[in-house]
């Protein structure tokens, strides 16, 4: 009663408080009193192809720009030949418990070369130098409803606004400048390189600046060379600038603008990339093309269909959770209230910006969004902002398919198919294998060999696991032609596998080797701090046989493809193989500390408040362990993550929002969220990995919140499984769920109020409801067969939608 009436106290006295001559809604704008001190703070833009960071400063504005193409190098490989004729050798020095000595053949014989892989790079800045004024009732924002980033200040009784979006229709980043009084807006423009300035002494890059006309400035240059490999992209940028009123003009690389009403600029650019072996492209030819398109339509056209484009993904998915009198202060300062009074829409407010995210920087026809998404204002970007698969890329792609976005994964699908070309020669030369492999990270080459060195090179099962999310595809669509369609990828994988794997001594166990528990070293004989006379360096090994998470990946992409072999209909005595092969995985252990094992052996751990617990990847994401089917590994689940502890990077703490909801406690994953944006998300709600951005960490709070509220891993579909007390009214509309079912529900004082679900496939329908519920399709009463544990079963008609009543 007490928060009802300073709600309705609060509205009344906020009532007059607008943002840009609307209303503020807590669960889609993100605003600011500040411009953006840091990159890192600045407000993103993209089409999934080029990107833009928006700082939103007043008298230097600075908007950094990114083209998804834009990597150091080209076409390369890093495959070993006869790196198999060692195999054996490291595969026995492991079973004799000598991991240094195999942790060392490893890196002479197995180790891809060049050791690095390339990296993702930045492309341009445009500096906007306007008069430096005083400025009064400054603003900025990002509109998740529209995908618009503004600008609005007052400088001398005159009102300013920039509004920046990007187009998917168009190509194109506009920018547009307005103020309410004319002849106001006067501006020098410039679009700059980025200098290469942390790539040893391996970079060679260039670019050059020129102005095109009066209306235009023009970048353009070319890859850096990076560990022997030849920078071979070129690329082409462009602004192309309308002035309505006042006049323009151009002094070398400086387009300046005077006494404008308005001013719009248009970003173009592209590099000569085709695809991971072709860089044979005409980027000019590409930035022209480009360039005629956009002089055909008017500003509010392209915005218009900017606009529609956009909300054709975004308006799929609606969440609303309760909101105070806090939701409506600017984000940075409800990220700091949040930790001493309730705000639950700030959840919705960081739900809806990972499914931003994907949108802005996955669409059919790009390449999948990196350790950065496409934002990145570096040549020597931390982690080279790669696709790490350890546990980085996998995690972007964790809300794809509940958050209604199924489409946004087929760059990453993609990516997997161009992955069996490297795969397959590694598994050939590497390890004396059929099918594909790839290890724990790779660039826009595809390179599929070990990288890094052995410490974490040893890490088989990364195109294991993004198959699985192959699977989830088909779970979540039911489309058979897709399935189809990816069956020779998935097949390759289980290949690789079934010769890989070797028998663990004196236990008949099928495991492999070598292998690793990322990026965790064991505690226990042979694995002391050693010196590698070779390299000259000092390393810990985390290379063993049989790591837990290699095993559970595997136990899901076995009886994943089994599956898939009934569902098609193909290679059932090779389906039956693999079954058989499954059943002689090891089991999931306790270890003598009543946690679960790490390791096929009862090592201790060296860092036992690592930022990964690869092992739980059994319960999330993947389908191993479950309170359901394996209630006598909870508690050494629930052990290890208590170890473990709350906090950690972005990334760790997302996974663990998504466990601890696995669990069913909601609250546990509530404080973890907290604890998120207090501290490992920046005031922009990028994620943190440590210091540097990611964007994993807000993919991966996406996906916990999902699990917090639906899940359906269990072979049925419950509802509200881990709701936060906080959270005790709300609506979830949109969100889908495994059998190509959409939901609409709500719910009140902590229960299930309305239930409506649409069939997209006519698949039977298994879900967790009251046995006295009443199901109603088109004014009928639907049967359905009660289950054990509250399951209710009923068959639904493709694109027929059902309602639950008796709730």
């Amino acid at each position: 009663m007490k928060l009802t009436f300073n709600l309705l106290l609060f509205s009344v006295l906020f009532s007059g408080t607008q943002l840009f001559g609307q209303d503020i809604d807590p669960a889609t704008l993100l605003w600011y009193d500040q411009p953006a001190a840091i990159w890192e703070d600045a407000l993103p833009v993209g089409n999934g192809r080029i990107g833009a960071m928006v700082f939103g400063k007043q008298d230097e504005e600075d908007i950094q720009f990114n083209e998804e193409t834009y990597w150091s190098g080209g076409p390369y490989s890093t495959v070993v030949k006869g790196g198999y004729k060692k195999l054996p050798e490291i595969q026995e020095l492991l079973f004799n418990d000598e991991p240094i000595k195999a942790h060392k053949l490893f890196g002479r014989a197995l180790m891809g070369y060049p050791v690095e892989q390339q990296k993702y790079q930045s492309l341009a800045n445009l500096r906007l130098t306007f008069k430096k004024e005083d400025v009064k009732n400054y603003k900025r924002s990002l509109d998740l409803k529209t995908g618009i980033a503004t600008v609005t200040y007052t400088s001398n009784g005159v009102n300013y606004k920039r509004e920046i979006f990007a187009s998917a229709i168009d190509q194109t980043i506009a920018i547009k400048i307005t103020a309410d009084k004319p002849n106001s807006i006067s501006l020098d423009a410039e679009l700059r390189g980025v200098r290469n300035s942390a790539h040893s002494n391996y970079a060679t890059d260039y670019f050059r600046m020129d102005g095109v006309g009066t209306d235009q400035l023009k970048l353009t240059g070319k890859s850096a060379d990076y560990m022997g490999v030849e920078g071979r992209l070129r690329y082409e940028a462009q602004i192309k600038a309308h002035h309505d009123g006042g006049e323009m003009s151009r002094d070398d690389a400086i387009l300046t603008i005077k006494n404008a009403n308005s001013v719009t600029l248009y970003f173009v650019a592209a590099t000569n990339f085709k695809n991971y072996k072709d860089v044979t492209a005409d980027q000019h030819k590409r930035v022209q093309d480009m360039l005629a398109h956009v002089a055909k339509k008017s500003y509010s056209t392209i915005k218009e269909d900017a606009l529609k484009d956009y909300k054709k993904y975004f308006d799929r998915v609606t969440l609303t959770l309760p909101t105070t009198e806090t939701s409506f202060l600017p984000t940075n300062e409800r990220m700091t209230e949040i930790q001493t009074k309730p705000d639950p829409q700030l959840a919705t407010l960081c739900y809806n910006f990972g499914r931003y995210l994907l949108i802005s920087s996955s669409r059919p026809g790009t390449q999948p969004a990196n350790l950065q998404g496409i934002w990145n204002n570096s040549m020597n970007p931390s982690w080279d902002s790669k696709y790490t698969t350890n546990i980085n890329t996998e995690m972007n792609y964790w809300p794809v398919e509940t958050a209604n976005l199924s489409e946004l994964s087929e760059p990453l699908t993609t990516m997997i198919k161009e992955l069996t070309d490297q795969g397959s020669e590694v598994a050939k030369e590497h390890y004396g294998a059929k099918g594909w492999v790839l290890h724990q990270n790779t660039d826009i080459w595809r390179v599929a060999a070990p990288m890094d060195g052995p410490t974490w090179g040893t890490f088989t099962v990364g195109g294991a696991w993004l198959t699985t999310h192959m699977w989830e595809h088909y779970l979540f669509t039911q489309d058979e032609d897709y399935l189809k369609d990816i069956y020779p990828t998935m097949k390759g994988a289980v290949e690789f596998f079934m010769d890989f794997l070797v028998e663990y001594p004196e236990t008949g166990w099928l495991v492999t080797n070598p292998s690793n528990s990322p990026e965790n070293p064991p505690k226990g004989k042979g694995y002391e701090y050693f010196y590698d006379e070779v390299t000259g360096n000092y390393y810990f090994t985390t290379i063993v046989a049989g790591a837990t998470m290699d095993m559970q990946i595997l136990k899901d992409l076995f009886s994943y493809y089994n599956t898939a072999t009934e569902v098609l209909g193909v290679d059932k005595e090779f389906s039956k193989k693999v079954a058989d092969a499954r059943k002689l995985f090891p089991p999931n252990q306790v270890g003598k500390d009543g946690m679960l094992q790490e390791w096929t052996k009862d090592y201790a751990q060296k860092e036992d408040k690592h930022r990964h617990f690869s092992h739980l990847y059994g319960l999330y994401p993947g389908n191993v362990i479950s309170l359901n089917k394996t209630p006598e590994f909870i508690e050494p689940v629930k052990k290890v993550l208590e170890q473990r502890g709350d906090g950690g990077t972005g990334f760790s703490r997302g996974w663990k929002m998504a466990l601890w909801a696995r669990l069913k406690d909601g609250d546990r994953a509530n404080d973890i969220f907290k604890g998120y944006i207090k501290e490992q998300c920046y005031i922009s709600l990028f994620a943190k990995c440590f210091k540097p951005l990611q964007v994993d960490g807000s993919f991966g709070v996406t996906a916990g919140i999902t699990e917090m509220l639906i899940q359906s891993n269990e072979g049925y579909i419950e509802l509200l499984p881990a709701l936060p007390s906080e959270w005790a009214d709300g609506t979830f509309n949109g969100v889908m769920a495994r059998g190509a079912f959409e939901f609409d529900f709500s719910w009140k004082n902590n229960k299930i109020n309305t239930v409506s679900i649409l069939s997209k496939a006519g698949t039977t329908c298994k879900i967790k409801m009251p046995s006295n519920v009443k199901i109603m399709s088109n004014g009928k009463s639907v049967r359905f067969k009660k289950r054990a544990n509250q399951i209710i079963e009923f068959n639904t008609d493709k694109g027929q939608t059902y309602t639950f009543e008796n709730l």
